[in-house]
């Protein structure tokens, strides 16, 4: 946890953690937006938030709905019981990439979000709890990818023994060297061809 406190300064944080410190407009609803955004893609929170917010705009018309109807509502956003939004100090928030990683570490060895919870309070020092999710989401989107993850860069790279990983990820600038070695050979090939042509 230490490494990765020093490693993720500076990467981009999470959605969940931007608008949390920009809201503005509507706090209710921003908050809402966050809390889903944390569980899927850009696309789909926009689309489930739309949906959530021309039935409910406010928490008193939030409140009359049941957790049936909220759920078709926000549907197929997942893992939408959450704990961010109390800031509690006693829970690890889990998602997707808190599960991942986890595993991947080798800390647990689980098969949902919600045994990987239950595992984590048994394996982490209560003090991490709070900052567990903030870490391992912002490593998960930035280093320790679900496909393909970027072992070299990463800085658990000598304690990870790397569960579930079958291919490594390599980073940006050398995927963008080699992508313009390709393009050179290829002007060489074509250049050549054009020589044995005008022979």
């Amino acid at each position: 946890m230490r490494r990765l406190a020093k490693a993720i300064d500076g990467l981009a944080e999470p959605a969940v953690e931007k608008i949390a410190k920009d809201q503005q407009e509507d706090p209710f609803q921003v908050l809402i937006a966050t809390m889903l955004s944390a569980q899927t893609r850009d696309a789909v929170t926009a689309a489930a938030s739309a949906r959530l917010f021309r039935v409910a705009r406010t928490p008193r018309s939030m409140a009359k709905l049941t957790p049936a109807q909220i759920q078709t509502l926000i549907y197929p956003v997942s893992f939408y019981r959450l704990i961010l939004a109390h800031s509690s100090q006693e829970n690890i928030c889990v998602d997707t990439h808190v599960h991942r990683i986890s595993n991947r570490l080798g800390w647990v060895k689980t098969r949902t979000p919600e045994e990987t919870e239950h595992a984590l309070y048994r394996v982490a020092r209560r003090r991490w709890w709070p900052i567990i999710n903030l870490y391992l989401v912002t490593w998960g989107q930035n280093v320790c990818r679900p496909v393909y993850p970027l072992c070299p860069q990463c800085v658990l790279a000598d304690v990870c023994p790397k569960v579930g990983v079958t291919r490594v990820g390599r980073p940006v600038n050398e995927q963008r060297s080699e992508a313009g070695g390709r393009r050179s050979e290829g002007r060489g090939r074509r250049s050549e061809a054009g020589g044995r042509r005008s022979e």
